[in-house]
């Protein structure tokens, strides 16, 4: 096996784990390529109380102290960019194209995290005679991440660079599907000068994730993930009175109108619903065709017919994803809708292989919200925006809709009418770039804020308040 000794890095050592086995596959063929043992609950306690004495002199020093190893950090990321690229696509089975977008975007957000001793200096003002308030940002201490399978390199940069440029130490808990990335990241995040204990890797699953949400010393903690996971997170989070934020699941909508470009929105189409397999949670899931659009709805199509797999269409994550999605192509057919493209007739013999797949419901309400996570597009016709609006307003879940039209006035309406976190105009995967924040509502997020972006902030810190009063002598109101 090539990645045959999958190690935990805790408090600046690659440690093996001494908890229960797991194999890695490799999506594009099915075979093991690497095993590595879970870190116990034990190897997680002490690495968190050596995390907690270690992240005392790291929150102690300035912004821009830290921030000389985040720019450090950057830069090897870019060094290492193939490398990174490489590992990403062997465990989670992306194409290399894909690969380097993941860890391109990385590299942006550990920009971002660059910038951050700019981002934080406090207010001051003079609020009466002789006194004096200021803000100013303070460390939470541990906390940890807990990121999913499809973007093992871009998901943990959501995070891990901004929680340590505000001075924290962190726990990072990736996939135990793709736990190999994390290990690279451990590498350059030593060879950046980073202190022991302020990054560590935990390998794991359910057991896991249970002891970071039940650890007194880890603070806060972000989640990423599917609903049904975040939800349990953020409960046993919270209720141990920790700051936690949950990324869940997605079925985001796509209105078509009549006078939508046909090429061009076609392809952002074809790319939002199966660019990587539909594994993203800003995948487009379900096209509202709002009247007649048929010139769009045929170069979909046609599009999706011509895709090949492991050629145009990467794999998914494992045999039970493949299982989930002709499963729900099964259940379409048995409630009445039209399977237009069949990704089932393209399944390869070898690899976690399907092709993608378009589902017709006409006017049918018998779609299901369940998020499918592959290359799976639904079909959905109504006659006015509001009739689309209320179709994408049913989905429990918020992350993201978007239209496509050259009408002003039809954008206006279905903006304001949309119930998610990202809208986009003519674009298919409205992903907001930094310093914007990335974040859904309803069943798509549980708590508050997001975690990019300027937002994030809060999440990993505390704003302390300073009163100050000098002037013994002024006496103008009560404050004075």
């Amino acid at each position: 096996m090539k990645y045959n000794e999958i190690k935990n890095y805790l408090n600046g050592k690659f440690v093996l784990g001494m908890g229960e086995k797991y194999n890695i596959y490799a999506p594009i063929n099915g075979e093991i390529i690497g095993e590595f043992k879970a870190a116990t609950k034990d190897q997680l306690d002490e690495v968190v109380a050596k995390a907690k004495v270690a992240q005392v002199s790291w929150g102690g020093l300035t912004a821009k102290s830290r921030s000389k190893v985040i720019y450090k950090y950057r830069e090897l990321l870019m060094k290492y960019r193939e490398e990174l690229s490489f590992i990403n696509c062997e465990e989670s089975g992306k194409s290399m194209e894909e690969a380097y977008a993941g860890v391109d975007k990385a590299i942006e957000l550990t920009e971002f995290a660059c910038s951050i001793p700019q981002l934080i200096s406090g207010k001051t003002q003079d609020v009466s005679r002789g006194v004096n308030c200021k803000e100013e940002r303070r460390s939470l201490g541990v906390v940890a991440s807990i990121t999913p399978f499809n973007f093992p390199v871009m998901v943990p940069h959501w995070t891990v660079p901004n929680a340590i440029a505000l001075g924290n130490a962190i726990i990072l808990k990736p996939s135990e599907l793709t736990p190999i990335s994390a290990m690279k990241m451990a590498e350059l995040w030593e060879e950046a000068g980073l202190p022991e204990g302020i990054f560590n890797v935990v390998n794991g699953g359910k057991e896991i994730v249970e002891r970071i949400c039940d650890n007194k010393d880890i603070v806060a903690i972000s989640f990423v993930g599917s609903t049904p996971v975040a939800e349990i997170v953020y409960k046993r989070g919270t209720a141990n009175s920790k700051r936690v934020l949950g990324l869940g699941g997605a079925k985001n909508h796509i209105i078509v109108m009549p006078d939508a470009n046909p090429e061009a929105g076609s392809r952002d189409i074809i790319s939002s619903a199966f660019g990587m397999s539909g594994q993203r949670c800003m995948a487009v899931s379900v096209m509202i065709c709002v009247g007649i659009i048929d010139d769009v709805y045929r170069e979909v199509i046609e599009k999706a017919k011509n895709m090949v797999p492991g050629v145009d269409i990467p794999p998914v994550i494992s045999e039970a994803a493949i299982k989930k999605i002709e499963d729900y192509l099964d259940y379409a057919e048995k409630n009445g809708a039209e399977i237009v493209v069949d990704g089932r007739k393209a399944k390869l013999d070898k690899g976690y292989f399907i092709g993608p797949s378009i589902i017709d419901w006409g006017i049918s309400e018998n779609m299901s919200h369940e998020e499918i996570f592959g290359p799976v597009l639904e079909v959905r016709n109504t006659n006015t925006i509001a009739g689309a609006a209320a179709i994408q307003n049913e989905s429990p879940y918020g992350n993201a809709a978007a239209i496509f039209t050259q009408n002003g006035k039809f954008v206006n309406e279905a903006i304001r009418e949309f119930q998610a976190g990202m809208l986009g105009v003519n674009i298919g995967v409205p992903v907001p770039r930094e310093p914007f924040s990335f974040g859904g509502i309803k069943d798509s997020k549980f708590g508050y804020g997001d975690i990019t972006g300027v937002s994030s902030i809060d999440f990993w810190t505390n704003l302390i308040k300073i009163t100050t009063k000098w002037n013994p002598e002024y006496k103008v109101d009560w404050m004075s």
